[in-house]
């Protein structure tokens, strides 16, 4: 099974689709905001949310979307990373609500080498985090460094590099 992708794996307008989505239960969302300080009652308290909000209800943090899509993304894009190096845009299109399944895809968007350290390049992508109803909730764009596959053999699993070997 691959985790991450080497400099010569991504290939520019490649679209990978990230599995298993997750469902955000009331707990997720309230130990997120507890653990990162954010105590906005909009989260946190449903009375408030239901006779103060337009959403009537409560509404997930943004950012634990965002950080459960980056999460996903992780196998297909930064797992061999050797930096994550910038977040350039992040946007919250639309509420995500407690038992909302949130599933996310990423667009490869440009790879260059690097003209200083010629074992890495930069990958920028950009992820989107959607609902089960198809409604786009979180929308980021990122650039990852990553290794180049004959100068890091190290990244490469035990077995696949034994099975290399004897292949040839």
């Amino acid at each position: 099974m691959q985790f991450g992708r080497y400099f010569e794996e991504f290939e520019v307008g490649a679209v990978y689709r990230h599995w298993p989505g997750k469902t955000i239960t009331e707990a997720d969302d309230h130990l997120f905001c507890l653990l990162t300080m954010n105590h906005h009652p909009l989260h946190l308290d449903a009375h408030y949310a239901e006779t103060a909000t337009q959403f009537k209800r409560n509404v997930v943090v943004g950012n634990l979307v965002y950080s459960l899509a980056l999460g996903m993304s992780v196998a297909d894009v930064s797992g061999k990373a050797i930096a994550n190096l910038e977040v350039e845009s992040l946007k919250h299109e639309n509420p995500t609500f407690h038992g909302d399944t949130i599933y996310a895809e990423t667009t490869v968007l440009d790879k260059k080498e690097s003209t200083s350290k010629p074992d890495r390049g930069v990958v920028s992508v950009e992820t989107r985090a959607h609902n089960q109803r198809g409604e786009r909730v979180c929308t980021f764009r990122r650039r990852v460094m990553v290794p180049k596959r004959e100068a890091h053999p190290d990244l490469q699993p035990a077995d696949s590099r034994a099975a290399g070997s004897a292949s040839g």
